[in-house]
């Protein structure tokens, strides 16, 4: 499949490894491609590349909602929401917005440029769900960096306070960020991330992934960046 014929992102589900890889390839030539023509941010998009193809191909996105902390980082999901063959547009007059945008498309479910925000909104939504008795799942995409800010760390305290709310929070734990991360949560993160249980844990996992046939030996080594 080439990305110019992904007009909804439920037709991610049932493809194949190998395919899924040709239109992460295709995300990352268009991104490149674009950028380095209209301007915008480089980084955050290309680094949640495999993760947007894997939410969308485990979730249904005609029902369920995802919210992405920092708009920019959304490129890849603007590309398999049906944008890909105006993408060249990014950040031009009447074209492709350079953050999520309500009104551009139904998938940008929240719209915000800045961090922190996705725990909070996407928990105001599971709340909203939960009271017209609706069923759906919603999930907050964030990074390291975004969790360290006051407004995640509330929602977060908010969130904890009602169990019974279904909400899912992904945390892109790869220790980037606009400037160097500070703080004692990026400090217990960053130790959590070397500890002992830690590397136990992913060294384990690695081993069994070795012994799966056929696919083992390609994907062991990809368990180090998860």
């Amino acid at each position: 499949m080439h990305l110019s014929e992904l007009t909804h992102p439920n037709q991610l589900h049932g493809l194949s490894i190998h395919q899924l890889e040709e239109i992460a390839r295709q995300i990352r030539e268009k991104h490149l491609e674009t950028v380095a023509a209209t301007g915008g941010h480089l980084g955050p998009g290309l680094g949640v590349v495999e993760l947007t193809l894997g939410l969308y191909q485990t979730l249904d996105l005609d029902r369920d909602k995802v919210i992405w902390d920092v708009g920019h980082q959304a490129y890849p999901h603007k590309m398999v929401t049906g944008r890909y063959n105006n993408f060249h547009s990014l950040r031009q007059k009447d074209g492709v917005a350079g953050y999520l945008k309500r009104c551009e498309n139904k998938f940008d479910c929240f719209g915000a440029g800045h961090a922190s925000t996705s725990i909070s909104a996407a928990l105001g939504m599971a709340l909203a769900r939960d009271l017209k008795g609706e069923k759906f799942k919603t999930v907050a995409v964030i990074g390291d960096g975004a969790l360290t800010g006051g407004m995640a760390l509330e929602a977060i305290n908010h969130a904890g306070h009602l169990p019974k709310t279904n909400l899912l929070v992904v945390l892109n734990d790869n220790e980037m960020s606009i400037s160097h991360n500070v703080g004692a949560i990026s400090r217990y993160l960053n130790k959590m991330r070397l500890s002992p249980p830690m590397r136990f844990l992913t060294d384990n996992i690695e081993e069994q992934f070795k012994h799966l046939p056929f696919v083992g030996d390609a994907l062991a080594p990809e368990i180090e960046r998860f």
